[in-house]
């Protein structure tokens, strides 16, 4: 098992945010967690990066506790992630920006042969190269937030709501790239408004409601159940 969460609380002073969620997340698949906003979902993601530390519960990856670690180590151990809202670094160039994200021990011998893979998958990337990230439209800053997490080198990408105010065109490539990055050995936990496209790319998916997984099962299996279609998909 690559990553297995077991009962983690999670509280923002006397407010809780996660109550006793448990999953699992097995090496080589795409994982979705759904819900709906204020579910829980990203105390969830930043708490397994280490930018949260949980009042209770374990986060083991491939067998190691890393709850409660800060966000630079669990990040060094091959756990990246593609925040919400991207959080490019507006006056740094596109370039700055990935060098940025290949600045941990574990990246920096491979840091050439990731700047080129993220150019090929982004070849927009390279004729932006020289430009500042703050004026590149959504979709191409969510490029560069995919590119640079990618050069942190990652075994594991958590993306948080990859597709979030972006073009319909714009959201199916994002969505294809995880699909893509996954065939190429990716682990990948996709926490995504578009409910019914992120259960279609899942092997396995949770549902997290008020702090709490309510549901769990194979994607195909929660697109199919009443209760998902009624709460998420207006079925």
């Amino acid at each position: 098992m690559m990553l297995k969460v077991e009962n983690l609380d999670v509280f923002y002073g006397d407010a809780q945010a996660l109550d006793g969620v448990s999953l699992e997340i097995e090496e080589g698949a795409i994982v979705a967690i759904v819900g709906a906003n204020g579910a829980g979902k990203t105390s969830l993601i930043r708490t397994i990066a280490g930018m949260h530390r949980p009042a209770r519960g374990h986060v083991y990856f491939r067998g190691l506790d890393i709850a409660g670690w800060p966000s630079h180590k669990v990040c060094d151990l091959g756990v990246g992630q593609v925040a919400e809202g991207r959080q490019v670094f507006p006056t740094l160039s596109v370039a700055e920006n990935l060098a940025m994200g290949a600045m941990l021990p574990r990246a920096r011998a491979e840091k050439v042969k990731n700047l080129e893979r993220v150019y090929a998958m982004f070849p927009v990337l390279t004729e932006r190269r020289t430009q500042a990230a703050g004026t590149l439209s959504g979709g191409e800053q969510q490029m560069l937030a995919i590119g640079r997490c990618l050069m942190s080198s990652p075994d594991l990408v958590m993306f948080d709501e990859p597709s979030l105010g972006l073009a319909p065109a714009i959201v199916h490539t994002m969505l294809q790239i995880v699909r893509d990055l996954n065939r190429e050995g990716l682990t990948c936990v996709l926490v995504e408004q578009n409910v019914a496209v992120s259960l279609k790319l899942a092997s396995h998916a949770y549902v997290l409601e008020n702090g709490r997984i309510t549901l769990s099962g194979t994607g195909a299996a929660l697109l199919g159940d009443d209760r998902v279609r009624q709460a998420y998909l207006g079925l």
